[in-house]
């Protein structure tokens, strides 16, 4: 890990912490010649997962798609920086588990996140229900509300 300060190659871990669950870690480095500290957060990538689409053609998975199907449904809500955080890291997570063969439909994605949403906030979870299921008409809409 290089040094911001001085650029120096060489830099030593002095403490490490899992965060986020265990599903990212936070090392506290030092470096070797100015002795500059700082802190790096490593997190979980998901590498060559395919999502298979409705009409069967498929694309690389991408966290950064997946982070803005979340901020839409829970902007203006009480979502911290940090709980959007965790919140994909525990739907990134779910979809590792999920995939097989390193594919997973973009269905069971949608899912996943409708899930954690539910769990975590019941307006977001709305919202995001109205678009990802494609209500008809004010009755569906209805009757997703009476389940909650």
């Amino acid at each position: 890990m290089r040094c911001p300060n001085c650029q120096y190659e060489d830099t030593k871990v002095l403490d490490s912490r899992p965060v986020d669950e265990g599903s990212a870690i936070r090392r506290r480095r030092e470096c070797e010649k100015c002795e500059f500290r700082f802190s790096t957060y490593e997190e979980i990538e998901i590498l060559d997962l395919s999502v298979v689409k409705k009409d069967g053609s498929k694309q690389a998975f991408s966290k950064e798609k997946l982070e803005r199907a979340l901020r839409l449904p829970l902007d203006k809500r009480p979502c911290t920086e940090d709980t959007m955080r965790k919140l994909l890291s525990s739907i990134e997570i779910d979809i590792q588990r999920k995939a097989k063969d390193g594919e997973i439909k973009s269905s069971e994605i949608g899912e996943i996140v409708m899930k954690k949403l539910k769990k975590s906030d019941k307006v977001a979870y709305v919202r995001f229900a109205a678009v990802y299921r494609q209500f008809e008409d004010v009755d569906e809409f209805k009757e997703e509300l009476k389940k909650l």
